[in-house]
């Protein structure tokens, strides 16, 4: 059976909230568990739990997921770039896929809530690299 760790960011909730429970009914449907799930801030600090959840033993793989809204400065692209490099960064270095589920940058309210599937999304590209590369 594939464990994962899953880092859910807190910024954005209420979007979040929703992304987290798409990954966990996509991780019942696939009969994959997940072993431990932190809750941090926000986006930039998804790579710091997404390693620690990398480091253990019982876990195959991490799905991050979070939302970035786009508002009137170039914050949102800033967080996204910098968030997806180092948790590339926790992949490679911890040979352990780390799926992707932070939405954005450059997207409403209204579309990030379109979007909690990538909760989901994250959850099954994990399981898929992780069978993958067993």
């Amino acid at each position: 059976m594939v464990t994962l760790g899953l880092v859910v960011a807190e910024f954005n909730a209420p979007i979040t909230e929703q992304m987290e429970a798409s990954a966990h009914e996509a991780a019942d449907e696939h009969d994959v568990e997940i072993v431990e799930t932190l809750h941090v801030p926000g986006a930039y600090d998804t790579p710091l739990a997404a390693d620690k959840l990398a480091r253990r033993e019982d876990i195959d793989g991490v799905a991050v997921l979070g939302a970035v809204i786009t508002g009137d400065t170039d914050h949102d692209q800033v967080i996204t770039t910098a968030t997806a490099q180092k948790l590339t960064d926790v992949s490679v270095n911890r040979d352990t896929p780390v799926a992707l589920g932070v939405t954005g940058p450059g997207m409403s309210a209204a579309e990030a809530r379109e979007r909690t599937d990538y909760g989901a999304r994250a959850v099954e590209g994990a399981i898929d690299l992780v069978e993958e590369l067993q």
